[in-house]
């Protein structure tokens, strides 16, 4: 069987696919018209309650002017200015406390007089602000000299001949029973549902929750976007985690944003029910169709999923074995294991040569210096004790300048294949430079290895290179952790030991520390 049949196979399964297509598109369109609705709904209630706000701001503004009107001819009769601010605040109900002040911020009168207030100078932002700006203000919400947290509204008393007197100023205690709470907090918090505001400057000045008050509300994008000036709706996440959808509104006057908002859940439950009722009724003939999918889905796909797998890790040597297992029992698949298996092969003959290749000096056929690095790496990896020596042609410059390039370059294989006959098997020499070599001895002691050094010696000086002659090296061995504790302090040792046997003469064997020198 080809895989062409078995798609024919399947597409006729498929069909299935308008099934759940239909479903999970209805699903998505009244998911999307039920969010649309919720943040809708909450958007025009924030805006709503935006200009109910803003009304009662406005009102409050009006109710302190006229106030400000009368007191205008009573600053210097305290009782009357008393039975003003308790006429106010009993007669409004807009305000928890009423406060007038004169010119310089002392307090005239108050009500309730349990504030204690009399004849104190009020320092606050709010009052700093009356008396400089001279004009109506909303205060930013702060913390007042009786411990409140409050909104400060006030309006300017100005004599008949426009000379400023002080101000009379209604606060709204953000803590407490308020007028703010009897606005808004009527909304219907049923399901998780709730309105909060806040100033902008992100602080919560209105919440369900009292506690939360004077919280700053932080990375919330509808707040973000609210405090800018901006009005409408759109998805959050609350400071609890919950995904909200929220509608948002600006009080033009203060800044203040109401935002009201309907956790998702909640707005899809209904849904979610009738999604779950529809694909109940759905459901065995659905699930009948679903095993037979799977098993065909299982059976086709299973040989190409493991011959995938062998292809993600066709450099690891046992990948030919897990492909050569896989039972691919259709054509295509079967054709596909053989080009894989021929791939591993030619992947592996490539990385091996590749490898070798990149770690091995051309001319000498020993190790290079990556070789050297990725041999330092294992042993420091593993904490393997190990030896160094290395090695410098005496005078090879001079077989150079006399005898040319191609005699150097015999002397320098020479001198390799005696180096690989002094190694044993898991030794590792290596060419790192011109005529500078390097032999990596595993679990070897400095002295073993400084005796391996002095047969190399004896070994190279009793050679013949044609045309060349007699040649003659320098050694300098060293040992970790014996000569020093870290690889790279070893292996400057050891050169620092072929320095000693050059400036000794030449034709030597050097081993640090020097109190062990083996010295030839």
């Amino acid at each position: 069987m080809d895989l062409r049949k078995l798609i024919l196979a399947l597409t006729l399964i498929g069909a299935l696919v308008p099934f759940a297509n239909t479903f999970y598109a209805g699903f998505t369109v009244q998911r999307q018209q039920l969010v649309d609705t919720t943040l809708d709904g909450n958007y025009a209630y924030a805006n709503k309650l935006a200009g109910s706000t803003e009304d009662f701001l406005q009102s409050a503004q009006l109710q302190l002017a006229y106030t400000a009107q009368l007191l205008a001819v009573k600053m210097d009769d305290v009782a009357r200015l008393e039975g003003e601010a308790a006429r106010l605040r009993m007669m409004s109900k807009s305000f928890n406390s009423i406060t007038i002040f004169d010119a310089t911020g002392t307090v005239l009168a108050t009500s309730p007089e349990t504030l204690g207030l009399q004849g104190r100078v009020l320092n606050s932002e709010a009052v700093k602000a009356a008396l400089r700006e001279k004009r109506p203000l909303i205060s930013e919400p702060y913390q007042s000299a009786t411990g409140n947290f409050i909104v400060f509204i006030n309006h300017p008393i100005v004599s008949g001949s426009g000379r400023y007197l002080g101000a009379v100023g209604g606060a709204i205690y953000l803590q407490k029973e308020n007028i703010l709470d009897r606005l808004l907090g009527q909304h219907f918090y049923v399901d998780g549902s709730y309105l909060f505001v806040v100033d902008r400057h992100k602080r919560i000045i209105y919440h369900p929750n009292p506690d939360r008050i004077g919280d700053v509300v932080q990375n919330n994008a509808v707040v973000e976007r609210v405090i800018t000036g901006e009005s409408g709706m759109g998805q959050t996440v609350n400071s609890r985690g919950i995904k909200m959808l929220a509608g948002y509104a600006l009080v033009a006057s203060t800044g203040w944003g109401i935002v009201a908002q309907r956790p998702e859940e909640a707005t899809l439950a209904p849904l979610t029910q009738l999604m779950r009722s529809t694909l109940y009724k759905a459901l065995p003939a659905t699930l009948l169709t679903l095993i037979l999918i799977l098993w065909s889905a299982r059976l086709i796909s299973r040989p190409l999923r493991l011959l995938a797998d062998g292809a993600r890790k066709m450099e690891d040597p046992a990948s030919a074995r897990d492909i050569g297992e896989v039972k691919s029992w259709y054509f295509e698949s079967r054709e596909l294991k053989k080009a894989l298996l021929i791939g591993v092969d030619a992947i592996h003959k490539s990385f091996s040569k590749l490898r070798e290749d990149n770690a091995t000096d051309p001319l000498t056929r020993l190790g290079n210096r990556r070789r050297m690095d990725e041999a330092l790496a294992n042993f420091e990896s593993r904490a393997e004790a190990f030896s160094v020596i290395t090695i410098d042609i005496d005078h090879f410059k001079a077989v150079n300048d006399t005898y040319g390039h191609d005699a150097g370059d015999l002397a320098l294989q020479h001198l390799a294949r005696c180096m690989r006959e002094a190694c044993r098997t898991y030794d590792i020499p290596l060419r790192v430079g011109g005529e500078e070599f390097v032999i990596l001895l595993p679990a070897t002691t400095l002295v073993t290895a400084a005796q391996v050094a002095e047969r190399l010696r004896v070994t190279v000086e009793q050679m013949v290179v044609p045309t060349v002659g007699s040649l003659t090296i320098s050694l300098g061995v060293a040992s970790w952790p014996q000569s020093a504790l870290e690889i790279e302090a070893v292996m400057k040792a050891a050169d620092e030991m072929l320095y000693v046997s050059k400036r000794s003469g030449r034709n030597r064997v050097s081993a640090y520390p020097r109190e062990t020198d083996a010295v030839y």
